[in-house]
């Protein structure tokens, strides 16, 4: 009977034990700051905004290599230098890990108004596109607002080129047209598509980006054009001038090719084999330089990661910061690392693509208690600014391959863009200027702080 009692106060020691191990290893992050996150949350703020070396960078990246499509050699050149810059940063384990990735190249493109006058129009093909014939294709338009209205309208589809003229309610919604447009418009017998900008503005400053197609549909070519145009258009075919345009693309997708993630990392002081990984997109749309998308996130996290060791803060697990490739074609990198590092501890994975503005949020996902946790790292990120705050919901579309695959947390940073984020997006505007240096230093020191909480959690 005693040994039956003992077992019985030996499990109930054990399971109180476990409780309060759990409770006291994130109670730093309950209640009141710690004083010494406090202290060292102080000097990552005081280095990051007193440091240009990012933006620097960034224009570096941007005016040296130009646009970075995927498959490019602008792209492999790129690459090659952040690792050479990730070595003399004195980063550990810097490498390039092997990825293909899709390579469509745009050739020469050009949209013209035929009827009732002639113009050029500001055009620029979707990314994935077949190419026109050789001698173009001109043909009378059909102007929709929606793929409800264009099945409706589908008789009088066939034959034409459909233009999808949706006024701007978000990029969700605006992004269906431009990656099912030819798809639904080839369906109803169109010989090609063209969708307004997705942009909430135009400025005749057209935006590209992916698009796709289904085998069992004929593929049709897909192009952009400016907001101007498209409103343009539909004046005219509303008074019944039944406006006339010839298209030309040469768009061809080639074979894969290879190409990298570039990764280094500080190694953790205590837990070296466990694993945050926090990164960005190298690869950009070919009008622009890929400034805000994702040239100013990707270097904002490697930097987040060279802060804390030139600051000689050691986070008790191991931080590498990945240079994803692909991420706007095909998510070949991220699906790569999910391969290559699918057997790693990783704790968490952060990525930072929404735009280099002022920092608004820390989003999570993970379980209830690990949000919980990360609620806690509120004080701290409001030393920096006061309106940040962490909420539900990280994503991110590199990173998300090895999160589902292996169930990890996933943070991401969120900003507050004002609205001018899609003014710029997958257009020729995404330049190094459109970037504020210092508000990029708020966003890697936001970056740096959370990782450096998280790696304090148990």
């Amino acid at each position: 009977m005693f040994a039956f009692y003992y077992r019985i106060i030996k499990k109930t020691v054990i399971i109180l034990y476990i409780i309060l191990f759990l409770l006291t290893a994130n109670s730093v992050f309950a209640g009141g700051m710690n004083k010494d996150f406090e202290a060292n949350v102080k000097k990552i703020i005081n280095k990051a905004m007193q440091d240009s070396t990012a933006w620097e960078q960034l224009a570096y990246l941007c005016d040296t290599f130009g646009p970075r499509p995927s498959g490019s050699e602008s792209l492999n050149k790129a690459l090659m230098w952040m690792k050479g810059e990730m070595q003399k940063d004195g980063l550990e384990n810097v490498k390039a890990e092997e990825a293909y990735v899709p390579h469509w190249v745009r050739g020469r493109e050009f949209c013209e108004l035929v009827k009732p006058r002639k113009e050029q129009l500001h055009m620029i093909g979707l990314g994935g596109s077949i190419a026109t014939p050789p001698e173009g294709i001109t043909a009378p338009l059909l102007i929709v607002n929606s793929f409800e209205e264009l099945k409706a309208r589908a008789k009088e589809a066939k034959g034409k080129i459909v233009l999808f003229n949706k006024p701007w309610m978000g990029y969700g919604d605006a992004v269906q047209f431009r990656f099912n447009g030819a798809v639904y418009a080839a369906e109803a017998g169109a010989v090609a598509s063209l969708i307004r900008s997705c942009s909430p503005i135009g400025m005749q400053n057209p935006h590209t980006g992916v698009m796709g197609y289904n085998d069992t549909i004929p593929k049709i070519p897909n192009a952009a054009i400016s907001l101007e145009d498209a409103e343009m258009l539909e004046r005219m075919e509303k008074r019944g001038q039944n406006p006339v345009v010839h298209l030309y693309m040469e768009a061809k997708t080639l074979p894969d090719v290879k190409s990298y993630n570039v990764m280094g990392e500080i190694k953790g002081s205590e837990r070296p084999g466990e694993i945050i990984v926090v990164g960005g997109h190298t690869d950009c749309w070919d009008p622009g330089l890929g400034a805000q998308d994702d040239g100013g996130g990707a270097i904002s996290a490697w930097k987040a990661v060279k802060l804390l060791k030139d600051l000689g803060i050691k986070p008790k697990c191991t931080i590498r910061a990945v240079m994803f490739v692909n991420e706007e074609n095909g998510t070949k990198g991220g699906k790569a690392y999910a391969v290559d590092h699918k057997n790693d501890n990783t704790k968490l994975m952060f990525e930072f693509d929404s735009g280099v503005f002022e920092p608004q949020s820390i989003g999570f996902s993970g379980s209830d208690a690990q949000m919980e946790t990360v609620k806690g790292f509120e004080p701290y990120l409001k030393i920096l600014d006061d309106s940040i705050s962490v909420v539900k919901g990280g994503w991110g579309v590199d990173i998300s391959p090895l999160a589902k695959q292996n169930n990890i947390p996933v943070m991401s940073l969120g900003t507050n863009d004002e609205g001018k984020y899609f003014w710029y997006h997958h257009s020729a505007t995404d330049t190094p200027d459109k970037v504020n240096p210092a508000v990029m230093n708020k966003c890697i020191a936001a970056i740096a702080i959370s990782l450096y909480l998280y790696s304090e959690t148990k």
